[in-house]
């Protein structure tokens, strides 16, 4: 009667250590896409990312570097005072969105132009996202907004 009882114990044990597992992998799997890193245009242009890796991309809109093409795909210039990275973006811009400000782009890098499939902008007059700003300071060209 014991050996059955620590049987059945082993067999519950396996199981749950089967479920773990498996419910562990399948979490990893649906989290892969959702995971988005962060790169500044000098990160991009010295490691070029494969074609395929999603991630997020912010700096400043270059100066004089918006253009807007048939439809609604723009192209411009985000920059981090180190490098310049291609933007080309099918859809319609956020309000805020204009040349010397803060944004942040979620796509993928292909053919030396980034192809975003969001940008987000700032949502007033004093935000910039940390990452942003911290890969700004990187390259020593971040100006500190009059209200700070």
């Amino acid at each position: 009667m014991k050996s059955l009882k620590k049987q059945r114990r082993i067999q519950v044990v396996v199981v749950a250590l089967i479920a773990l597992t498996i419910s562990t992998a399948l979490i990893g799997y649906a989290l892969r896409d959702g995971i988005n890193f962060f790169r500044a245009p000098s990160e991009i242009l010295s490691e070029p990312p494969t074609p395929n890796e999603v991630f997020r991309i912010g700096g400043l809109v270059e100066e004089g570097s918006i253009i807007r093409g048939e439809g609604e795909t723009i192209r411009f210039l985000v920059t981090d005072g180190g490098a310049s990275v291609p933007v080309m973006f099918n859809g319609v811009l956020p309000d805020l969105f204009t040349e010397n400000e803060g944004m942040v782009g979620t796509g993928r890098y292909v053919n030396g132009i980034f192809e975003a499939t969001e940008i987000l902008a700032k949502h007033d007059e004093t935000y910039m996202p940390a990452e942003v700003i911290d890969a700004l300071k990187a390259q020593g060209v971040y100006r500190v907004p009059n209200n700070e």
